[in-house]
């Protein structure tokens, strides 16, 4: 673990992987709610955590954490985000083929598994999720589409995202949801955050 002052009151902790980075996230929040860390906004990223707005200087955290012993990720509870798809996607049977499998196995092999929201950026709403298991990492396409649809559920090295909106993209398409991923209307207006657990439920396709 590795703090980086950035300027007087944030801190930017560099950390060796996702699982790192995701027990980190925990345990800020949780001395956070605790009253024995005082900062404004607490941002997970791939492989770091920045700290935003610290009430002491970034200095004396920055000598501090490299000692902290990082609990375990808090078990997992009963209260995931569901969100029904269908798996319909255009990337399918590429996905299938990189995973060694039939093209039906896609479905069940992403549907059984359990996601949590490593981080969120791209765009509003955008969550990169992990959960899948190492070997069904994919990688981009070779060439981005220049528009992908809103609800698109798609793949990329270790992560799962559902686009909130179209936009160009380079992920492998599995799915479709008509999962409202960021509403203005809505408080929060994301529907997921770092650490929100996700399950997807197959639809029946028509």
């Amino acid at each position: 673990m590795k703090a980086l002052p950035v300027g007087d009151r944030a801190l930017l902790v560099e950390v060796s992987g996702g699982e790192e980075a995701a027990a980190l996230h925990a345990e800020l929040l949780r001395r956070r709610a605790a009253g024995e860390l005082r900062v404004r906004e607490i941002v997970p990223a791939a492989r770091t955590v920045l700290l935003d707005g610290l009430d002491e200087p970034a200095g004396r955290l920055a000598a501090q954490l490299p000692h902290w012993e990082l609990p375990p990720l808090p078990p997992r509870k009963d209260d995931a985000v569901h969100i029904p798809v269908r798996y319909d996607g255009p990337d399918l049977a590429d996905v299938a083929a990189l995973w060694g499998v039939a093209v039906e196995e896609v479905p069940r092999i992403h549907a059984a598994a359990e996601f949590r929201v490593a981080f969120c950026g791209f765009a509003p709403g955008f969550g990169y999720l992990t959960g899948l298991p190492a070997r069904y990492d994919v990688p981009r396409r070779s060439t981005p589409r220049t528009s992908v649809p809103a609800g698109s559920v798609a793949l990329a090295g270790p992560y799962t995202g559902v686009y909130p909106r179209s936009s160009p993209g380079g992920w492998q398409l599995i799915g479709t949801t008509d999962t409202v991923l960021w509403d203005h209307a809505r408080v929060p207006a994301a529907l997921l955050a770092p650490g929100t657990l996700v399950r997807f439920v197959p639809e029946v396709t028509k």
